[in-house]
């Protein structure tokens, strides 16, 4: 997906903590006293296709790296934010502040 929308589109990634049962079966395990064991439902779509997979615990530490990874390699697209120079604005905004300071004429 990251590849199709390289030049042009957007891919959406949703995560979602899931038990993977219904709410009859979830009832019925909490009233037996087990213990429900969560996943995570991950959802990718481009508008067009959609793909997901269920993460246990114990491989979610794996598909979060792996996922950063592929972020990563696919930012190469993004235009880079312009910023002013924090120095120089700074020393800017000090001077105007002074300056305006001498300049008023004190009151008798």
């Amino acid at each position: 997906m990251f590849e199709k929308s390289k030049e042009k589109g957007s891919v959406w990634l949703t995560l979602k903590r899931s038990s993977l049962k219904s709410k009859l079966q979830k009832r019925k395990l909490s009233a037996a006293g087990e213990s429900i064991e969560y996943r995570c439902l991950i959802r990718a779509t481009d508008a067009k296709k959609t793909i997901s997979t269920s993460v246990g615990a114990k491989d979610h530490q794996r598909f979060q790296a792996s996922y950063a990874t592929i972020l990563k390699a696919h930012m190469t697209a993004l235009k880079k934010r312009e910023r002013k120079d924090r120095k120089k604005s700074t020393e800017a905004d000090k001077k105007e502040s002074t300056s305006s300071t001498t300049t008023k004429p004190k009151k008798l």
